[in-house]
């Protein structure tokens, strides 16, 4: 569950609330193409602007609609409300928990321990610590992370900090059996080579066979099939950054036909220029565009 390719979803919206229609046709597409898990409310879900409530709804509807392992995004910049949504999201069954870095208030080291830490002793649920300093301003060291990586539910990190070094020495100070994903689709295969397991990707919103077969390439050896895969995959996970994520997957899915609906503000709509280069790079790779 923790390994492999692990998509980080989007949130499809309708009027003013998710659209629960088009996520089904989501998690069947997934299904399809083996996807190892899915994660709901994280930063290409648009959690921010999530509400508590609507979190729990997509959880709940989640484990109710797919057999696919969920991982429940339900981290914040607030200790007590990451508590209390982790332990309802462990009610509802979830099969794990992604919890953010907490963010704008730019915790200490000691404070970032102290948050994993009191986080994990209040549930049993597999812990995902989520580290992106670009979104953060904060990013825990490779010590911290292998202090924390002795408490029992606290079993990966999602590695989006962009330095590969950061992943060695976790690899290097870790528990052994401590897993390392790749948080930013470019470097999947260089975080690989030094001791990763997966993704939690978002250019496997569009092509979910292809990055599940370049990171099971790589775990079973064959290297020139996942090279080759990593160059294929470069200029359509370029495109989907070329503007804040989620702007960019969420579009590419919309040109592929699913009803994902609006961005919710402070998001808005790519622009004509890079809704050109989305648009090419999905129909480069190989997917049908409707619209």
């Amino acid at each position: 569950m923790f390994t492999g390719s692990i998509v980080a979803l989007v949130t499809p919206f309708k009027n003013s609330g998710i659209n629960y229609k088009t996520l089904k046709k989501l998690f069947l597409y997934h299904e399809e193409h083996q996807t190892d898990a899915l994660l709901l409310s994280g930063t290409t879900g648009e959690s921010p602007t999530l509400t508590f409530e609507e979190k729990l709804e997509l959880f709940s509807f989640g484990k109710k609609n797919t057999e696919i392992p969920i991982i429940a995004g339900t981290g914040n910049y607030n200790t007590k409300e990451t508590i209390e949504l982790t332990k309802r999201a462990e009610e509802i069954g979830v099969d794990g928990a992604l919890i953010i870095t907490p963010y704008y208030n730019k915790p200490t080291q000691k404070g970032l321990y102290a948050h994993f830490k009191m986080v994990a002793d209040s549930v049993k649920l597999p812990i995902i610590i989520y580290n992106v300093p670009g979104r953060t301003g904060v990013s825990i060291i490779p010590e911290v992370v292998a202090e924390l990586s002795q408490i029992h539910n606290i079993v990966a990190i999602k590695e989006a900090s962009g330095s590969l070094r950061q992943c060695f020495e976790i690899r290097k100070k870790a528990c052994k059996d401590f897993i390392i994903l790749s948080g930013e689709d470019a470097l999947t295969l260089p975080i690989l080579s030094v001791g990763g397991s997966g993704v939690i990707s978002v250019t496997a919103n569009i092509v979910p066979e292809m990055v599940k077969k370049m990171v099971s390439g790589y775990l079973e050896g064959d290297i020139t099939k996942t090279m080759s895969l990593h160059y294929k995959l470069l200029p359509l996970t370029d495109a989907l950054f070329i503007e804040t994520n989620p702007i960019p997957v969420k579009t590419g899915l919309w040109l592929m036909g699913y009803d994902v609906g609006p961005l919710r503000l402070p998001l808005i709509e790519p622009s004509t220029k890079s809704l050109k280069v989305i648009k090419s790079e999905i129909k480069r790779i190989g997917r049908s565009v409707v619209r």
